[in-house]
C-alpha cells in the first residue's frame, strides 16, 4: 500500500472518530447563532414600535442578556455554542464535507465560510468576556477598522471594493431566498408539509432581511471610500438604525428585525434538522 492510500485512510478513520463530536458543535453553534439573531431581531422590533431606545447588533444584543435572569449563564451557552460554530466553520471551508467542489465558485463559497468562523469567533470571545464582566466597553467597531485600511496604500480602493463585495452579497442572499431551496440541507421528513412550508418560509424571509442589512453595510463602506471618512462606515447596529431613519422609518425597521427573526428561528431549525457530514467523500 503506497503512502498515499495510507494517508487517505488515516485521514477518513480520523473522519470518522471526530464525526459525532463535530456534529454536536454543528448543532450547538447553529443553535447558538439563533439565539442571537432571535435578540437581534427582538430588539431591533422593539425600538421600531418605540417601547426601547434604539435598534442593536450582535454585540449590544449580547450585552442585554447581561441583566437578565440567568444572563451570565446564558452567555457562557452561547460563547460555547458560538465556539462550536467556529470548528464547524472552519471544517466546512477546509475539508469541504459538502462538496462545493474546487472550482472559483466553490473555492470562494468555502473561503467565505471559513472568514465566517473568524468572525463568529471574535463574537464568541465577546460573549465570554460578557460572562466574566470584562466585555461590553464599547469595542473597535466598524468606523475604526475602516479608518485603519483608509491609512494604508491603496486603502481607500479596499475599503471601496470590500463595500461593492459586501454590498453584492447581500444581493446574493436576496437572491437565494427566492430562487434557491434554503431547506435543501434540512432532513425535514419528520415534519408534515405545513412545517416544512413554516420552516422554508423563515429561511427565506431571514434571507432577505439579512440581504437587506448587508446592502445597507456596503452602501455605507462604499460612501466611506468615497468620501474619504472612516466615520460614514457601519455596522449592523448602524444599518438598522438607519433604516429607521430612512424614508417609511419604523414600518422598514420591523419588517427587517422581523426578518432577522426568523432568521434566527430558521437557525435553531438547523440545530436540529440539517443533515451534517464530516467526511469530504460523503459529499
Amino acid at each position: 500500500m503506497d503512502a498515499s492510500a495510507v494517508a487517505s485512510r488515516l485521514a477518513d478513520r480520523s473522519a470518522a472518530e471526530a464525526a459525532p463530536w463535530v456534529r454536536r458543535l454543528a448543532r450547538a453553534g447553529y443553535a447558538a447563532k439563533g439565539v442571537v439573531y432571535v435578540l437581534v431581531g427582538g430588539l431591533a422590533l422593539a425600538a421600531a414600535v418605540g417601547s426601547r431606545g434604539q435598534a442593536e447588533g450582535t454585540e449590544g444584543a449580547l450585552a442585554s442578556v447581561v441583566g437578565a435572569p440567568f444572563g451570565r449563564a446564558l452567555l457562557w451557552a452561547i460563547a460555547l455554542g458560538l465556539a462550536g460554530h467556529v470548528v464547524w466553520r472552519l471544517v466546512q471551508g477546509g475539508i469541504d464535507p459538502e462538496g462545493r467542489g474546487t472550482d472559483a465558485k466553490g473555492l470562494a463559497q468555502r473561503a467565505g465560510l471559513a472568514f465566517s468562523g473568524v468572525l463568529y469567533g471574535g463574537l464568541a470571545l465577546e460573549a465570554a468576556r460578557l460572562a466574566q464582566g470584562t466585555g461590553g466597553a464599547g469595542g473597535e467597531g466598524a468606523a475604526h477598522w475602516t479608518g485603519q485600511v483608509l491609512a494604508l496604500p491603496f486603502g481607500r480602493l479596499a475599503v471601496g471594493l470590500a463595500g461593492i463585495g459586501v454590498a453584492g452579497y447581500g444581493v446574493y442572499q436576496g437572491v437565494k431566498a427566492v430562487r434557491s431551496d434554503v431547506c435543501k440541507r434540512l432532513d425535514l421528513s419528520a415534519l408534515g408539509t405545513a412545517g416544512r412550508e413554516r420552516v422554508a418560509w423563515l429561511g427565506r424571509a431571514g434571507l432577505l432581511a439579512r440581504g437587506v442589512v448587508f446592502v445597507v453595510i456596503g452602501a455605507f463602506l462604499l460612501a466611506a471610500a468615497w468620501q474619504e471618512q472612516a466615520a460614514e462606515a457601519r455596522g449592523l447596529d448602524g444599518a438598522l438604525r438607519s433604516l429607521e431613519g430612512g424614508p417609511a422609518g419604523p414600518a422598514v425597521l420591523a419588517a427587517v428585525a422581523v426578518g432577522l427573526a426568523a432568521y434566527g428561528a430558521f437557525q435553531l431549525a438547523q440545530a436540529r434538522y440539517r443533515t451534517i457530514r464530516v467526511d469530504s467523500r460523503a459529499a
